[in-house]
């Protein structure tokens, strides 16, 4: 009989959608099309950057030799760290293979009101909302703003929302910008609250989010900002939303061909720029409903596409960029949790590192922030079912099956006080017997998701009085400048 006295490996479960020979396949696919195709790059800064590198440069068309690709990849950093700015260990992102962060999506100009439940313009105060419930939700590992703010200076939605939700969570932000200038607002605002900006390179407290356009386009703004963030160390996302049918073929190994490519040239340009600096890649799979010209984000497609992209940018050494916990209904419904459920297990399974748009509903265009409460109970679901079994001597309990015997229960055994208390306990899901339902209320679900979530804007404190007094002002700062800047920017009116 073997020795397993340190035998303490534990493996968590996770599918595969790919052979190794399909991956392998994709990834030669990638590089053909880089080579062969290219991709429009609109920046002739980064034109000249590729072209040092040895890139073949035709007009805004840049072909990319697999060397210069094979080079880049191998300077990608296999772990990165960023850091809550308050210093809780607790609410650390580490980025390595298969350790997976959910959190919410950008964008969406609308928002489910949490007071009328009525669809309307996202708002400021909306930006604190999310913020505030997401730092109290247990299952979400960073905070995305689910809408773009519509209330404020036209061109500074990027810096308010920025703005306002460093100072309402604790949680690290996956930010984004319009342009380099509010990039680097961002970047000042994230410097201050962690209190320099030696501090800030060894703690980095936010990621920046950036998008090419399919097929192959590189335009000037997501390049340039994508630059920028090398040039300062940011860790940085550069992943499209690739439309199956669309923008990209319809046919999934085609897709992901296209979607890799798109990213593969933001992942070069930072390598270039500054070799170890973090890249995450991927983005929104998904499929063009050919019936309503939908770009359906809660088709099992998505699930499909974004579990199998997952395991070719694993297969190039890098982190992945997925999506989970969203629906293409218009409000929080039976349907948005079959579909959320659906996305956010594959999400977890395939173990994507950074997981989102858990909360968006109507196929990307309204953020709902009861839509992620709900998924966040998913996602402690779906953890279970991740952490696998543990198998020791301890947890297979021979000697408790052996002392209790036929027709015994386990009730009063002190492994029972010990073990049950690992049994995932829910906050939303009914246990309950009929009896006591009906005698506290006879609530559905909704019910108590609409509860939990005014609970927690109401009652939840956050990490508000905890901003330093001075990162504060700073900010306050930082966005009059932004105002300043706007209003030189802003074309003199005709007499």
């Amino acid at each position: 009989m073997s020795n397993r006295t340190n035998y303490t490996i534990q493996e968590s479960p996770h599918f595969e959608i790919l052979s190794e020979n399909q991956k392998e396949r994709i990834f030669n696919g990638m590089m053909r099309t880089l080579q062969y195709t290219g991709a429009n790059v609109h920046h002739e800064g980064a034109r000249e950057l590729f072209k040092k590198a040895g890139c073949k440069i035709d007009g805004i068309r840049v072909y990319f030799p697999p060397e210069v690709i094979l080079q880049a990849l191998s300077t990608v950093p296999p772990v990165t760290e960023i850091f809550p700015w308050d210093g809780d260990e607790s609410k650390k992102i580490t980025v390595e293979k298969k350790r997976s962060y959910f959190g919410p999506g950008p964008t969406p100009p609308n928002f489910i009101d949490t007071e009328t439940l009525e669809r309307r313009p996202y708002l400021r105060k909306d930006a604190t909302i999310v913020a505030r419930v997401c730092d109290a939700l247990p299952n979400m590992g960073y905070v995305q703003s689910l809408g773009s703010i519509s209330d404020v200076t036209n061109g500074l939605a990027d810096v308010y929302e920025f703005a306002d939700m460093v100072r309402n969570t604790t949680t690290p932000i996956m930010s984004w910008s319009f342009t380099r200038e509010g990039c680097r607002d961002i970047h000042r605002m994230a410097i201050a609250m962690a209190g320099g900006e030696e501090e800030f390179r060894q703690r980095p407290n936010y990621i920046f989010y950036g998008e090419p356009i399919s097929p192959l386009v590189s335009d000037f703004h997501a390049i340039d900002k994508a630059m920028y963030c090398a040039e300062h160390r940011i860790p940085q996302v550069y992943s499209p939303c690739a439309i199956g049918g669309g923008t990209v073929p319809a046919s999934h190994a085609g897709q992901i061909v296209v979607a890799l490519s798109e990213s593969m040239v933001g992942v070069i340009a930072a390598q270039l720029i500054n070799p170890g600096t973090c890249v995450i890649i991927g983005g929104v799979q998904s499929i063009l409903d050919m019936r309503y010209s939908i770009y359906s984000y809660g088709a099992p497609e998505l699930s499909l596409l974004s579990a199998a992209l997952t395991e070719v940018v694993h297969y190039c050494g890098l982190p992945m960029y997925s999506t989970s916990g969203c629906t293409d209904t218009k409000k929080m419904d039976v349907q948005s949790a079959m579909e959320a459920s659906l996305s956010i297990n594959a999400a977890m399974m395939s173990g994507a590192n950074f997981v989102h748009d858990n909360g968006y509903t109507e196929s990307g265009l309204t953020g709902d922030i009861f839509q992620t409460v709900m998924d966040d109970e998913i996602i402690a679901m779906a953890r279970i079912v991740e952490n696998g079994v543990e198998v020791s001597d301890e947890t297979m309990a021979v000697d408790q099956i052996n002392n209790v015997g036929p027709g015994g229960h386990y009730l009063y055994e002190d492994h029972t006080m010990k073990w049950f208390r690992a049994h995932w306990m829910p906050t939303l899901m009914d246990r309950n017997s009929y009896e006591n339902w009906e005698a506290q209320g006879r609530k559905t679900m909704k019910d108590r998701i609409l509860e939990k979530t005014r609970d927690l804007i109401s009652n939840y404190e956050g990490p508000r009085d905890k901003v330093p007094e001075k990162a504060d002002r700073e900010i306050e700062r930082i966005l009059q400048e932004a105002e300043e800047r706007i209003k030189k920017e802003q074309p003199k009116k005709q007499d």
